[in-house]
C-alpha cells in the first residue's frame, strides 16, 4: 500500500478549496518536481530544510513537555551542535556507550541518534521493568518504530501479535517436532550451499568460502521450511526474499531516520532499498497465497484424514506455522497481502542474526584454534552412539532433540561469542507507551526509548570473572559447579547477565528455535570439515557497528576443506 500519495486530492498545484470552505496546499506538483532532481541536488535540498525544520521544532517544542532529567552524554564542548552528536553515534556508538559506562558507572544517562534519544539505565533497573506490563512499556513498540512501518507496509505490527504468538503457542510448545523438520531441509541444502564438488575427497585442497553467506542460506531453508513448508521452501524466488527483504528494510530504514519524520514522505520515494522492500512485498504474495490457497483447499481433506476416512500425502500431511495462523487470524490478518507481509518480517530476526551468531562461533574457533579438539571430541562421542548430526531426525532414526541436548560445551562456547559479540549494543529496549515514574523517582516520558548497556555489562569484572578473556566452557562450569546448577546456564535461558535474546517476558519468543539450528549447523561443520582464516594476518573479523547494531565483517572469507581424519 502506498501510503505517500492522497489520490483524492485535486490534481492543480496551489491552494484548493475543501467542501468546508477552508483552503490547504496541493503538494503533489512540488513533491513530483523534487523527485526529478538529481540525488546529489536532492539530497542537498533535503540536508538543508531538514535541518531548519529540526531547529525550528526544537524551538517551538521547548519548554512544552516535561523531559529527561539525566545528562545527555558525549557533547565535546557546549557549543557542538546536537546533529554532530547523533552523526558520530552512527559509527561511533560502542565507543560512546563505553566512555558514558566508564565515565558515569551505575548512573543513568541520555545517547542520542538521529531519530531518538535512548534512555541508558543501570542493570539494576533490570528486573524493576521486566514488571511493567506491555502497554506501559514495549520492546514491539521500540523494534518496530526503528522499521518506520507507515512507509514499508506493515503497520500491522502495531496492532496486533499473531506473529509473536505463533512463535509463543505453536513453534515453543511443539519445538522439537519442528526442528526434526527444520533438519531435514538442513540436510538437503547442505549439498546445495556448500562447495561440496570443489572438495577433494582426501582433505587435502582447501576452499575459499564466504561462510556467513553459507549459513545464511542455510538457515533460510530450515526457516522456510518450518514457517511455510513445501514447496515454498526449496523455492528460489521466496529464498531470496527472506534474505533481501532484512537488508533492505533495514537501509531503507536508516536512511529514513537520518532525517526528522517530517521529511519523510520526500525522502522514502528516492531510497532504492525501500523501492525493493515494495516489490519483495508483492513477489510474497504470490507465492505466500498460494499457500494460503492450498491450507484452505485442504481443511476437509484433513478433517477427513483425522477421522481416518482418507490418507494425506506427506505435502498435505506437513504442519506449518502458516497453517497456525490461518486458523487462528482474524480480520485482515488472513489475507494475503497482510500474511505475505508478516511472512517477510518473520525473516527479520530468524535469518540474518542466527547466521551472524554462527559466523562469529566460527571466527571465534578459527581465532581459538586448541578448542576445535574439544568440540570434535564431543560431536565424535555423540556420534558414535547417535551416528553423524547429518542423520539425526532422518527415516525415523534418532531425534534432533537427542543430539541438540547433549551438545553441552558447544552450547557453552555459543554463549561466550554471544556475550562477546551481541548481536546489538543496546538491549533490550523498550518504549515508554505512557509518562512514567520508576520508584527511585526516575522520570521516563512518553515516546523515551529505554535500553541497557548490554555489551558493556557482560564484559564488566562484577559481572564474570576475567571478562575480556575469551572463555567459552565458561557457562559449561557454572552448569557442572553443583546438581542443582545443571538445569540452568543454557543458551536460550533468559537471566540478568545474558541479555543476547533479551529478558523477561518480553524476550525473543524464537530463542529455543535459533540455539537449536545453531547447534545443527555448527555440530555439522565440526564433524566434517576444517576451517582457518584465508587471511591470518588480519586475525579475527572485526565487527562493525552502525548506531547499537552490531554488523559482522561480510567482506570476511574462510579457508574450509574436508576434514583429515586419524586413523
Amino acid at each position: 500500500m502506498n501510503t505517500l500519495h492522497n489520490t483524492s486530492s485535486p490534481p492543480g498545484p496551489g491552494l484548493q478549496e475543501t467542501s468546508s470552505g477552508t483552503h490547504h496546499i496541493n503538494l503533489l506538483p512540488l513533491k513530483e518536481k523534487i523527485e526529478s532532481l538529481s540525488y546529489p541536488k536532492t539530497f542537498a535540498l533535503i540536508l538543508v530544510t531538514s535541518w531548519l525544520l529540526s531547529s525550528t521544532a526544537k524551538w517551538l517544542t521547548n519548554g512544552k513537555q516535561k523531559k529527561l532529567t539525566v545528562p545527555v552524554f558525549g557533547y565535546r564542548s557546549w557549543f557542538e551542535p546536537t546533529f554532530l552528536l547523533q552523526t558520530r553515534f552512527v559509527r561511533g556508538a560502542r565507543e560512546l556507550i563505553h566512555d558514558a559506562y566508564t565515565k558515569m558507572p551505575n548512573m543513568p544517562f541520555v545517547l542520542k541518534r538521529y531519530d531518538a534519544d535512548f534512555l541508558i539505565l543501570p542493570i539494576r533497573y533490570l528486573d524493576e521493568l521486566r514488571l511493567i506490563p506491555l502497554s506501559k512499556l514495549s520492546n514491539k513498540g521500540a523494534n518496530v518504530a526503528n522499521l518506520v512501518p507507515e512507509y514499508h507496509g506493515i503497520t500491522f505490527l502495531l496492532t496486533n501479535n499473531l506473529h509473536v504468538e505463533v512463535l509463543r503457542k505453536k513453534l515453543t510448545p511443539e519445538l522439537w517436532k519442528f526442528i526434526d523438520s527444520a533438519s531435514t531441509e538442513l540436510s538437503h541444502g547442505w549439498d546445495i550451499s556448500l562447495p561440496l564438488a570443489e572438495l577433494s575427497t582426501n582433505g587435502n585442497d582447501w576452499v575459499k568460502i564466504d561462510f556467513e553467506r553459507t549459513v545464511r542460506d542455510l538457515v533460510a531453508r530450515m526457516t522456510a521450511k518450518v514457517f511455510l513448508g513445501d514447496p515454498a521452501c526449496r523455492d528460489k524466488t521466496w529464498l531470496d526474499i527472506s534474505v533481501d527483504f532484512s537488508i533492505d528494510l533495514f537501509t531503507a530504514s536508516f536512511t529514513m531516520k537520518m532525517f526528522p519524520p517530517r521529511m519523510y514522505p520526500l525522502v522514502a520515494p528516492l531510497i532504492p532499498a525501500r523501492r525493493r522492500v515494495l516489490k519483495q512485498l508483492k513477489a510474497a504474495q504470490i507465492i505466500v497465497g498460494e499457500q494460503m490457497h492450498k491450507h484452505n483447499s485442504l481443511k476437509e481433506k484433513r478433517a477427513q484424514a483425522a477421522r481416518g476416512e482418507v490418507a494425506l500425502t506427506e505435502e498435505e500431511a506437513q504442519d506449518t506455522l502458516l497453517d497456525w495462523m490461518l486458523d487462528h487470524g482474524k480480520g485482515s490478518e488472513v489475507s494475503v497481502e497482510e500474511m505475505s507481509a508478516r511472512q517477510c518480517v518473520l525473516t527479520l530476526a530468524s535469518i540474518h542474526t542466527t547466521a551472524s551468531q554462527t559466523a562469529n562461533m566460527m571466527f571465534d574457533l578459527c581465532e581459538h584454534p586448541q578448542w576445535w579438539g574439544v568440540l570434535r571430541e564431543e560431536v565424535d562421542e555423540i556420534a558414535k552412539e547417535l551416528g553423524p548430526p547429518g542423520t539425526a531426525g532422518k527415516n525415523g532414526g534418532v531425534s534432533v532433540k537427542e543430539w541438540c541436548v547433549r551438545l553441552e560445551k558447544m552450547d557453552s562456547f555459543f554463549q561466550e561469542t554471544q556475550r562477546k559479540e551481541p548481536p546489538i549494543l543496546l538491549g533490550p529496549q523498550r518504549l515508554a507507551q505512557q509518562n512514567l515514574t520508576l520508584k527511585d523517582g526516575t522520570y521516563i516520558p512518553r515516546g523515551t526509548r529505554v535500553a541497557f548497556p548490554m555489551l558493556e555489562h557482560q564484559n564488566n569484572p562484577q559481572t564474570y570473572a576475567n571478562p575480556h578473556e575469551f572463555d567459552p566452557m565458561r557457562f559449561y562450569r557454572k552448569r557442572h559447579s553443583s546438581p542443582d546448577q545443571m538445569n540452568l546456564h543454557m543458551a536460550g535461558q533468559t537471566h540478568p547477565n545474558v541479555l543476547g535474546f533479551g529478558y523477561g517476558n518480553q524476550a525473543c519468543p524464537g530463542r529455543q528455535f535459533a540455539v537449536a539450528e545453531i547447534k545443527l549447523i555448527m555440530a555439522r561443520m565440526v564433524y566434517e570439515f576444517e576451517f582457518k582464516f584465508a587471511n591470518p594476518e588480519k586475525g579475527r573479523p572485526r565487527t562493525g557497528y552502525v548506531n547499537e547494531m552490531a554488523m559482522t565483517d561480510w567482506n570476511a572469507r574462510l579457508l574450509m576443506r574436508r576434514r583429515v581424519r586419524s586413523e
